[in-house]
């Protein structure tokens, strides 16, 4: 840019993934009350959010643990090698640490709960999508 003017900062990409309408609407609705965070896409299955990722390669995907087509772990997986850039927020109804171990290890570089405050899933979701996070 010429002349030290700079526009608004890039908006930080989110894919959400969840086979429940009304967990993706919420999700949305919050996520697209921030300025600084875009819905890219909307997957309602694994399948759905593997596509979806490698299509948009978003900054970081929301991913419901259990979902048709193998759930959050193979989403996790699979995302990990064609959207490598992508960091994985894994979101369960689930707080077993079988659960969570098993998301880590499928590449999910955070676990919340459903019913976290919406803080908490937004202070998630901003650090996991800064550049460089770990």
């Amino acid at each position: 840019m010429t002349g030290g003017a700079e526009g608004p900062p890039a908006r930080l990409s989110v894919l959400v993934c969840d086979d429940d309408p009304m967990i993706r609407h919420a999700l949305c609705e919050m996520f697209g009350e921030e300025p600084d965070l875009e819905v890219v896409a909307v997957a309602r299955d694994t399948d759905e959010a593997i596509a979806l990722a490698e299509r948009h390669t978003p900054a970081v995907a929301v991913l419901d643990v259990r979902m048709p087509g193998g759930g959050g772990a193979r989403a996790a997986r699979e995302i990990g090698s064609r959207s490598p850039g992508t960091r994985i927020l894994a979101f369960s109804a689930y707080g077993n640490a079988g659960t969570a171990d098993e998301m880590r290890r499928a590449g999910a570089a955070g676990y919340l709960l459903k019913g976290a405050p919406n803080a908490e899933i937004l202070a998630a979701v901003r650090r996991l999508g800064r550049p460089g996070a770990r």
